[in-house]
């Protein structure tokens, strides 16, 4: 059969403890202290509480989803400051509480993204939260406005137009000049679409409005106060909504936290790229890093790296790569894949959002070292590496979109459409080579990946703009604690942001995790059972408490933890049917890093 050529990228490769405090049920008002004194907290601004609720509650029309939940859409004011404006559909999920009778109230969870799709993850719920939280909580999910099951934003008038403007990008990252020349123009035309074509919903996309959305929807749904779980960038929503409205908080935890003032750029960090505030990059680094010295340490017979110098072997495959990528010939089904640095890198980053992910890392570095330089190993090993980086691909291949055609794809534009619209980035598009070479620097390898990701969002091209999006501040008291979840291995959300976070709101508590992969939730008894714990009774974990996850590298521990994550497509549920109490648990579907414009990096 004749062969056909394309590239990796595009098939993606002991303190203070609320002693004896209950939280009140949702229903219940108002709450107290566990000294039987009122809570007190800052109230929400007399603006944007007008704002939200002079929108009449909404009737939700409920009907049978996807064999075990519910959905409903609604229409909710495009620009508050307008309430019988004009609308736009915003989608909902439930899966209702096991055990009604005992109902404390609504959950309502987040994916992440920005672009993750609320009504996903609470579907796969039942898979990977705890039976005590499914068995006293609907859980409720929210595809946030222009995203998903939502009315749709939409950047180019047709499939076509949008493949020219996207041409660019389908690269994890650039690396040579030309690639990034390519991803420049590209980003540019992206950034124009959005502002023009994708307007007005681009403009109105900011996180406060989907905030907005959630007060209105809590209020749909009977809860007089929030409960919320928001892993990855739905940390920011979170810190969103509990500084919105800090008196509307009956309980909130985010995992895995974008500290909010890196996230918008505050003063000079506005011309600062996002990454630059962020350090995704520097989690990741670090990360990798240590997953290579631990190779060292456990010995060959527990990691073939360990043969040599793990970290030098990583880096000498990097550094073969960059001068030429490797070009796999796939006997079984004819195709040929094209291996670029930056595909490597990408794969590395992947791999990093698992707790069991440091066994691919050392699996696809020994691999490419083989394929490297073929002269090092027998035919027989080559054939044996040949086949596996193959097979890889193949098995991305059939996770990812290869392009963007029929139907159109959105994907990209709902990251853009919320981050270009929350955040301030440099002006120009044509700086992100240099800005995003710095990043490199500071945090090798995953600097470009994570500096790129924002070029469409230069100020000169993405000039649309939410008037009424929020900026802080980020330090409101809350009307009950937020918990706020970070993991020191976290190779998306540096665990320096669940600290900032955590210093930022007066009444918090950090729980870190020394666990592996992206956030915490399902990487440790001690993690997931001290959420659980907080979510429905209202306990705290002692301040400074640190678990540590189930999984740890070269040293496994019988009965570990879940290292695989819950499915989120919706079919794949629906065929399966939600699980019984007592199976076994996965980790939540936070939105992972697929690197090539058909899957798009996102945090």
């Amino acid at each position: 059969m004749p062969r056909r050529t394309r590239s990796l990228a595009a098939a993606g490769i002991a303190g203070i403890v609320l002693a004896g405090t209950a939280l009140a049920p949702a229903s219940a008002a108002p709450q107290t202290t566990g000294w039987g004194r009122p809570a007190t907290s800052d109230r929400t601004d007399p603006v944007e509480a007008r704002r939200v609720d002079r929108v009449p509650t909404p009737k939700l029309d409920w009907y049978a989803c996807y064999g075990y939940a519910e959905c409903a859409t609604v229409d909710l004011p495009r620009d508050y400051d307008a309430p019988t404006g004009a609308t736009t559909e915003v989608a909902v999920l439930r899966v209702k509480a096991r055990d009604q009778q005992r109902r404390i109230g609504s959950l309502f969870v987040n994916p992440g993204g920005p672009g993750g799709s609320g009504t996903d993850i609470a579907l796969a719920a039942p898979y990977f939260l705890g039976d005590d939280l499914l068995d006293r909580f609907d859980i409720v999910g929210v595809d946030p406005r222009g995203v998903a099951a939502s009315q749709n934003v939409r950047c180019f008038p047709s499939v076509k137009e949008q493949t020219k403007a996207y041409a660019g990008l389908n690269v994890a990252f650039p690396w040579t000049k030309a690639e990034e020349k390519a991803y420049v123009a590209a980003s540019k035309a992206v950034g124009k679409g959005c502002s023009t074509t994708g307007r007005p919903l681009t403009g109105a996309m900011s996180t406060a409005e989907v905030a907005r959305d959630m007060d209105v929807l809590r209020r749909a749904v009977g809860d007089p106060k929030l409960t919320y779980l928001g892993f990855s960038y739905g940390t920011a929503l979170g810190q969103y909504y509990a500084n919105m409205f800090p008196d509307r908080v009956r309980a909130l935890v985010v995992d895995g936290v974008l500290n909010p003032n890196a996230w918008v750029g505050q003063g000079k960090a506005r011309n600062q790229l996002q990454e630059t505030r962020l350090r995704s990059a520097d989690g990741a680094y670090a990360a990798l890093r240590e997953i290579l010295v631990r190779c060292d340490k456990a010995g060959a017979a527990a990691c073939p790296l360990a043969a040599g110098d793990p970290v030098a072997s990583f880096e000498l495959v990097a550094k073969r790569l960059r001068k030429k990528p490797v070009v796999i010939d796939d006997p079984d089904t004819g195709e040929t894949y094209t291996v670029s640095y930056a595909d490597f890198v990408g794969a590395a980053l992947n791999a990093l959002y698992s707790p069991s992910g440091y066994a691919d890392i050392v699996a696809i570095t020994a691999e490419l070292l083989v394929l490297t330089d073929p002269a090092a190993a027998t035919a027989a090993r080559r054939a044996e590496a040949r086949t596996a980086i193959a097979r890889r691909a193949a098995t991305a291949g059939q996770q990812v979109r290869r392009g963007y055609d029929f139907p159109y794809d959105n994907t990209l534009e709902t990251f853009l459409g919320v981050d270009c619209t929350d955040a301030y980035h440099p002006k120009d598009a044509g700086t992100w080579p240099a800005l995003a070479a710095k990043e490199d620097e500071r945090a090798p390898y995953f600097g470009r990946l994570w500096a790129w990701l924002t070029a469409s969002c230069a100020r000169n091209t993405w000039t649309v703009r939410d008037e009424d999006a929020y900026t802080g501040p980020f330090t409101r008291r809350t009307s009950a604690p937020v918990l706020v979840v970070g993991n020191y291995w976290d190779p998306a959300t540096n665990y320096q942001g669940a600290v900032g976070s955590a210093a930022l709101l007066p009444n918090s508590r950090l729980l870190s995790s020394d666990s592996w992969g992206h956030t915490a939730y399902g990487t440790s008894a001690c993690a997931t059972g001290a959420i659980d714990a907080y979510l429905i009774r209202g306990i705290l974990p002692a301040k400074g408490k640190v678990c540590v996850g189930d999984i740890q590298p070269f040293a496994e521990q019988p009965g570990a933890a879940a290292a695989e994550r819950a499915p989120a497509a919706k079919s794949a549920l629906a065929n399966r049917g939600a699980p019984a109490r007592g199976e076994p648990k996965r980790l939540p579907p936070v939105v992972a890093p697929l690197p090539g414009i058909g899957s798009l990096t996102v945090r």
